[in-house]
């Protein structure tokens, strides 16, 4: 018995072979709708790559060791020696704190959906995902607010009120997400764990979890690169401040998004006089384009960490 070894240049040429037998009205379809399908790629880069550029040119001036290891406490007027370190805190704080509530949940409601799921429990729980899904932020941050209100007071304003108001975010897609990911789990693989004798429970976390955790880490990641940026919620239930505080049940916080907000709304006013070197709107304006350039740094480097996490875990072949 002989085994044909193609090499890597047939497969184009057979392609191209192929190609050539087909009817010429279908191939002229295919380029047009190849042209259209690039046209359409080029047009959906066109506002992404202007707001990069945009992010870039007016925020990377502003970028230095001082703005990134610096707080605002104390700096007034035009002074431009402030920074965001305290903005950076609160966001990782708040942000993590929200995964670890946001994670196990989702995880599990997942789980449940994909091993344990029939009938209307779990219609019902489908439903209302879909549901979480597309609520407003803002209504994920009046509601966090509505909660912590009733047993605090009206005037609180903690750290953990924006957390929770994350997870209500953060929740559906990580449900939706690794729910994906986990009926991609051959059926094979289970079958073959029961056969075993390996209770189904063992199996989920033996096999079902270990085969799916390169795309249950990545929906994750991509979970938390969506709520890292939300500023309606955390504007509700966080507030503002200018000192550093790492302490997310006590006192106010400040982060990223919400720094820029407030900065960049403080430098509409125009310069008196055109003086801009020390002028406080201008600073203000910096300081938010400088701001958000580290925030969609964050959320890149979010991303990049999911990719190289899918490829490190990705069977391997051969």
């Amino acid at each position: 018995m002989s085994v044909t070894t193609q090499n890597p240049g047939r497969g184009s040429s057979e392609t191209a072979r192929l190609l050539s037998t087909v009817d010429p009205g279908r191939r002229r379809t295919d380029r047009v709708m190849q042209v259209l399908i690039y046209i359409a790629f080029g047009l959906a880069m066109i506002p992404l790559g202007w707001l990069i550029f945009t992010v870039v040119a007016q925020g990377a001036d502003r970028i230095s060791l001082d703005f990134l290891f610096q707080s605002m406490r104390n700096i007034f007027g035009g002074d431009p020696r402030g920074g965001i370190y305290h903005a950076i805190l609160g966001t990782v704080v708040i942000t993590a704190l929200a995964t670890v509530i946001s994670v196990p949940i989702g995880i599990l409601t997942a789980i449940y959906l994909v091993e344990y799921g029939k009938g209307w429990l779990a219609r019902s729980v489908t439903f209302f995902v879909d549901v979480m899904t597309g609520i407003p932020s803002i209504v994920a941050g009046l509601f966090a607010f509505s909660l912590f209100a009733l047993i605090f007071g009206p005037a609180v304003r903690i750290g953990v009120m924006g957390a929770v108001a994350l997870s209500v975010l953060m929740i559906p897609v990580v449900v939706r997400s690794c729910e994906e990911m986990l009926k991609l789990v051959p059926n094979e693989l289970r079958e073959a764990s029961y056969a075993l004798g390996v209770p189904k429970w063992l199996t989920i976390v033996k096999v079902v979890l270990r085969t799916s955790v390169a795309g249950l880490t990545t929906g994750v990641l991509l979970a938390i690169a969506r709520v890292i940026g939300e500023t309606a919620p955390l504007l509700v239930t966080v507030g503002v401040t200018d000192s550093i505080n790492a302490n997310a049940f006590d006192g106010r916080m400040m982060t990223l998004p919400v720094f820029a907000y407030r900065q960049y709304s403080q430098g509409n006013a125009p310069c008196p006089g055109g003086d801009t070197a020390t002028c406080v709107s201008d600073i203000a304006s910096q300081n938010a384009w400088g701001a958000a350039l580290v925030l969609i740094a964050m959320v890149l480097a979010l991303n990049l960490i999911g990719r190289l996490i899918t490829r490190w875990f990705a069977p391997k072949l051969g």
